[in-house]
Parts: C-alpha cells; sequence; structure tokens
C-alpha cells in the first residue's frame, strides 16, 4: 500500500464527511493505493456512526473504535500503529488543517534532494485570541528552556512521514504520551513548512490541560527540575553556613547580640515552602514511575470498523 491516513474524532461530526471528500480527492491525485483512518477517541456526539457508515461505503476507511475517551496524543499514536502504507499522513479532521496540505507535503517531499523522511506543518500565526497566544508562547518557552526538546514553535498535527519513521515512532512505549516530544527524539531527516491554521472551532485544549501536558512532557524529557532542586538546596546551605560564620564573629569579636524574631520566622516559612515545593517535584517524577512500570495500555480497542471485500 502506497498511502495511510490517520485522524483523530472527537466531537467531530460536523466535519467528517466534508474532510473525507476533500482527503479523497488529494490521496487519488497520488495513488489508488491508499487507506483512511479513522480513530473514534470516545467522542460523545455522532461521528462513531457517521464514520462507520463510511467505512460501510467504502473499503479503504476504517474505524478504530476506542474503548473510551483516552486523550488526543494516545489516539493518534494508536492509529498510527495501525498503518500500512509505505506514506503516513497524519491530520486533525475538524479542517483547521487543510486535507489539500497532504499534496503540498507530498511535492515537498518528493522533489526534496536531502531525502527527507518527515515533512511537518507550522502555522504562519498562531490561531485564537490573547490568552490562547499567550499561553501557547508560554508552553513552548517553558519546555524548550527545561528540556533538550528545542522544538518549533506553534508546530501542528499535519505531518507526512515515511514507514519507516513511523516504525520507530510507535516503538515508543510510554504511558503518559507526549507525541510532539516523541515526534523530535525520533530523529530523521525532518523539514518544516509554513502553513495556515483555521479556526472553525473553539479549542479543547484549555489552560489547565496545557499545564498538565507541559508537566507531563517536562518530567518524560528532563531531569532539569531535579538538578535545579539540588543547586537550590547548596546555594542555600552555602549562605545560611556563611550566615552562622558571621553572626558567630560578631557574637565572639565583637560583642554583638542578634536580634530579629521576625527575621527568624520569615526565613522558617520561606525553608518550609522550598522543602514542600522540593519534595512535591519529587512526588512528580515518583508517580511518573509508578504509572510507567505499570505498564497498562496506553489506548483499548473496543472495536475495528471496516468493510470486508
Amino acid at each position: 500500500m502506497k498511502l495511510s491516513i490517520v485522524t483523530t474524532l472527537y466531537n467531530s461530526s460536523d466535519y467528517i464527511n466534508e474532510f473525507y471528500q476533500r482527503i479523497l480527492l488529494e490521496a487519488k491525485k497520488i495513488t489508488e493505493h491508499f487507506e483512511i483512518i479513522f480513530v473514534n477517541d470516545g467522542s460523545p456526539d455522532d461521528s462513531l456512526d457517521v464514520s462507520v457508515q463510511l467505512s460501510e461505503q467504502d473499503s479503504r476507511v476504517k474505524v478504530i473504535e476506542l474503548s473510551r475517551n483516552f486523550g488526543h496524543h494516545k489516539a493518534m499514536m494508536t492509529g498510527l500503529s495501525h498503518t500500512q502504507g509505505e506514506l503516513v499522513f497524519l491530520i486533525d479532521s475538524d479542517l483547521e488543517e487543510e486535507p489539500e496540505l497532504l499534496g503540498e507535503f507530498y511535492n515537498a517531499m518528493s522533489c526534496d534532494k536531502y531525502d527527507i523522511d518527515v515533512i511537518y506543518g507550522v502555522q504562519r500565526k498562531r490561531k485564537g485570541g490573547f490568552f490562547e497566544k499567550v499561553s501557547g508562547q508560554f508552553f513552548y518557552n517553558t519546555l524548550n528552556h527545561l528540556t533538550e526538546l528545542k522544538l518549533p514553535e506553534n508546530i501542528v498535527t499535519a505531518r507526512l512521514m515515511k514507514k519507516s519513521y513511523v516504525t520507530e515512532l510507535v516503538r515508543h512505549d510510554e504511558r503518559e504520551v507526549f507525541i510532539a516530544g516523541l515526534w523530535q527524539i525520533t530523529g530523521f531527516n525532518q523539514k518544516s513548512i509554513t502553513v495556515n491554521k483555521h479556526s472553525s472551532s473553539e479549542t479543547t485544549y484549555s489552560f489547565r490541560h496545557k499545564m498538565s501536558i507541559l508537566e507531563n512532557s517536562i518530567v518524560s524529557f528532563s531531569n532539569k527540575p531535579l538538578k535545579i532542586i539540588f543547586h537550590t538546596g547548596l546555594l542555600i546551605s552555602t549562605i545560611s553556613f556563611l550566615y552562622i560564620v558571621y553572626i558567630i564573629f560578631q557574637k565572639i569579636f565583637m560583642s554583638i547580640d542578634i536580634e530579629g524574631w521576625s527575621s527568624l520566622i520569615a526565613s522558617i516559612w520561606l525553608l518550609g515552602g522550598l522543602i514542600i515545593l522540593f519534595i512535591g517535584v519529587i512526588g512528580i517524577y515518583l508517580s511518573k514511575i509508578y504509572t510507567e512500570t505499570k505498564r497498562r495500555p496506553y489506548s483499548i480497542i473496543r472495536r475495528i470498523h471496516e468493510k470486508k471485500q
């Protein structure tokens, strides 16, 4: 098979039919041997019914029905693990990323002289209002500062990948999936193309959700917070030791009594807060280890819908 197209479904029923028609036209320009894989991520609307109807009409359409909502990233990894094509195109189904990007990415990959393995999209201008833009900028700045990932800013889901890359990508067996980080650390020759992303619906990535992803991605790809704890503790200990030496010097050689209960209490509260904070950071890493060692599957498939040939 030449091409596999993977997309996820969550509150997507309004877009599925148009997405299918448009992606179908693009795929036929490349090859007649392709498959379209819809991954229903426990969508509360009738996305499953709409996509299953397509699978009953077109043998090239396969619908992977997950047993519940596992999250966007895990649903994408599930879909990628079921691809058979030499090329794999991953895209969201909500039409914010145009299905016509498939043709654009394919032409870019075919014409490139450096044997590119992945073509991915980066937003020309981040969509959304002021808060969404600021929170997105904060997310990327913090992530790149605390990890070694150095992710491109405003990266989108749409990407065309060779099968060799996808095979290595799905080998990552983490329970808590941050797919943008996995895209990066898998390596291979990757090239970005600037794209326009439309705003067809309200984002499902709330600030709380973004912070949850940020926390997970930092502890998954970096040990810098643990190093910061060590160096902060070392700095406080050094300053405390030097201050004690200073107090002793004043007491013995200058006969000066040091007063100041307010500063003492403030110092105790400061150190107590730091201790609680640091224990919390270590606890996050321990919870990550706890989750990974249980080896639970990151998604569970309830049923695969496809037309029997």
